[in-house]
């Protein structure tokens, strides 16, 4: 074992998700096998911690949610302070932080959708996936707009084939109270017991081979009670040309062989249709959506795909962009030319062509959105060997001499969040959930959260 440097490193890791939180892990694990003393300040934008886990994972995977447990084992370390409710850029700078910390890790996802780039997105009938998950999976005070279109649609166009795209679709196809035993804001599931939706179309600019959604997530649709799955065109879509299939890709395309050789259900009150090689090309409307414009794609031996001409208005009264993810809220980082990674090299950013030690990446930040919750740790490990191999590097530069976070908060007047205030939410949320005959209810809004931080819920 070496021996122990001199004082402890200081670490601030932006993002309180599950790549941060297994960073932490990691980090006070390893710390001591590395002669390394470590001192862990999370800094989280959102009031509550858990991030991805708690915000994207759809509340009807109980299982993968269950993981918080392990997040808040790592967070509530000694060697760890969690300040929630505080964003980097407005309550403390990027520079703050490096000033205070000997080393820096962004773990922070990509939050912001890819936009269709096509006419007609600014009509508020066309909404982001990113507003959709945030809105079920209770953001504070997101999504009241989801609400009010769901009211009012009865036809709903999901444009993407990943696993978000299929969340939205399932989420949405659920007739009434079929997700009362979730973790569900109340007001979610009202306004899902409200809606009109008896269509929700699902619109893959590639054929299925080429989709990235798992197999997992595709059978569920399957299984959505008074719902039935149509493959649309299903003997083009499915013996297509192209290079051979993933073995995900087989799995899938046999799913959807099953489903397109069953007899269709007159009776069936809700629809989810699997439209593959179309692309997006104007949201139709004026005020209101009231559908969408699409090109038939044709697919190349290579892979590559084409527009035929051959267009059709598919009437939607809601849009749903989940055509991928972009990065955002990383004050001062470089991002790649494709806007969806910080570039690095083994975690430590690169700037100027040049890797910066003292400054780090992980997660979706490092490599771009792929990838599910559990590669999140393989990454959190990399990065946290990473730093913990840069220690002494960093620990005989001079000691971190800028105002600490505290001070800095203090002076602006911002009161963080920690894990003490997030056990008095999961109190709460755990109470409110028992009070409903279910084992937790996720508080939405800022002021149901404070209420809960005062003991009034």
């Amino acid at each position: 074992m070496p021996d122990p440097l001199p004082r402890p490193l200081r670490v601030a890791v932006v993002g309180a998700g599950p790549s941060g939180a297994y960073l932490v892990d990691a980090l006070t694990r390893h710390a001591a096998e590395a002669g390394v003393d470590v001192l862990v300040d999370v800094v989280e934008r959102l009031p509550t911690p858990f991030g991805l886990l708690r915000y994207g994972v759809a509340p009807d995977h109980p299982k993968i949610r269950s993981l918080r447990l392990v997040l808040e084992r790592a967070l509530s370390e000694p060697r760890v302070r969690l300040w929630a409710d505080v964003e980097v850029g407005s309550h403390v700078t990027a520079e703050e932080l490096l000033a205070q910390s000997d080393a820096v890790v962004w773990a922070l996802g990509a939050s912001a959708d890819r936009p269709l780039g096509i006419p007609g997105e600014d009509l508020p009938g066309c909404v982001s996936a990113v507003e959709v998950v945030g809105w079920y999976c209770g953001v504070p005070d997101a999504g009241a707009r989801v609400a009010e279109l769901l009211r009012r649609s009865r036809e709903v166009v999901v444009v993407g084939a990943g696993n978000v795209a299929l969340d939205v679709v399932r989420i949405l196809a659920k007739g009434p109270h079929a997700l009362d035993a979730t973790d569900m804001p109340l007001r979610v599931l009202e306004a899902l017991d409200a809606s009109r939706v008896r269509r929700v179309t699902l619109l893959g600019r590639r054929g299925p081979a080429q989709a990235t959604f798992t197999t997992k997530e595709l059978r569920e649709l399957g299984a959505i009670p008074g719902a039935q799955v149509v493959v649309e065109d299903a003997r083009a879509a499915l013996d297509l040309p192209g290079p051979a299939p993933t073995r995900t890709a087989e799995r899938n395309l046999a799913v959807l062989r099953e489903w397109a050789a069953r007899p269709s259900d007159p009776a069936v009150e809700r629809e989810v249709r699997l439209r593959f090689l179309t692309r997006p090309l104007r949201i139709v409307g004026d005020g209101d959506v009231t559908g969408l414009e699409v090109e038939r794609n044709a697919l190349g031996a290579d892979g590559s795909i084409s527009g035929t001409g051959e267009t059709e208005v598919l009437p939607a009264q809601m849009v749903v962009r989940a055509a991928g993810s972009r990065v955002t809220g990383v004050p001062g980082l470089p991002v790649n030319e494709a806007g969806t990674a910080v570039p690095n090299v083994g975690g430590r950013v690169v700037r100027d062509g040049r890797a910066q030690p003292g400054e780090y990446v992980t997660g979706w930040l490092a490599h771009g959105p792929v990838g599910v919750i559990g590669d999140a740790k393989a990454d959190a490990n990399r990065t946290a060997a990473t730093v913990l191999a840069d220690a002494a590097g960093l620990l005989a530069r001079p000691a971190p001499s800028g105002p600490t976070l505290d001070e800095v908060l203090r002076g602006r007047g911002r009161a963080p969040l920690s894990m003490a205030d997030w056990a008095r939410i999961d109190a709460a949320e755990t109470a409110l959930g028992r009070a409903h005959g279910r084992e937790r209810t996720t508080l939405d809004t800022r002021e149901d959260i404070l209420a809960a931080l005062r003991g009034e819920i």
